[in-house]
């Protein structure tokens, strides 16, 4: 078995399962946008791990206005994270997140978390979630209007610098078609998709992936190279 020295997660429907969220208040702010709500489809296809300008941009069929993207991100994000205080019962990381972030805290096993959310939505994150007790807050990558949205690889490629390797020797957990695109570009040694809304044969026909979980509870500890305390 291949061993990785670190590991790098997407935030969104990955260590935080809020998929429902943003699928409903985008479908708000697609109707103000073009008139008709997104299907599911393009949900998966053009939503799950873009920016929001990239979303717009989708939404309109043209390059929007950065007062628009502004306008309508923010409102959207606004009433995203209204929805998750309200919602309580499930404002919480996904099962097996902090037992598993315990254990690579252990372990001294190099994370970090690279997201294409904005910046008040990551210190929203950080301050609920306390995900200080196991992240350097320096070293994560976030949507900061400079970085292009995944699939492209450089969020991938800067986590990965962050945390002192090279890509091939980290680990990426994904649950996006987009973000999964965006770590095989980035030449990631390992692409675990978790299923926190969509089947594991959606990711079984996916070359790149080279495993599924459905909770952090299956995740193999085994794949570090550390010794680790199991």
């Amino acid at each position: 078995m291949e061993k990785y020295r670190g590991i790098i997660f997407d935030f969104n429907g990955t260590l935080y399962w809020d998929s429902p969220k943003h699928k409903q208040t985008w479908r708000e702010y697609s109707k103000k946008l073009r008139g008709t709500a997104f299907s599911d489809e393009e949900m998966v296809k053009y939503m799950f791990g873009r920016t929001n300008e990239q979303i717009i941009k989708y939404a309109i069929g043209k390059q929007p206005t950065p007062e628009m993207v502004e306008k309508y991100g923010q409102e959207k994000e606004a009433l995203y994270r209204q929805m998750c205080i309200e919602d309580s019962e499930n404002f919480h990381l996904a099962q097996g997140v902090e037992k598993f972030l315990d254990f690579l805290k252990e372990n001294n096993i190099p994370r970090t978390i690279a997201t294409m959310s904005d910046w008040k939505n990551v210190e929203f994150y950080i301050k609920n979630f306390n995900l200080e007790k196991w992240f350097d807050i320096d070293k994560i990558v976030y949507s900061d209007g400079i970085i292009p949205g995944k699939p492209a690889p450089d969020i991938y490629k800067i986590a990965a610098k962050n945390l002192g390797l090279k890509p091939e020797e980290c680990i990426v957990v994904e649950d996006a078609l987009s973000g999964i695109e965006s770590a095989r570009a980035a030449g990631i040694g390992k692409i675990i998709a978790i299923c926190s809304e969509e089947p594991p044969e959606l990711y079984k026909s996916i070359p790149a992936v080279g495993g599924i979980i459905k909770n952090f509870d299956e995740f193999d500890r085994n794949l570090f190279e550390t010794k680790v305390i199991i």
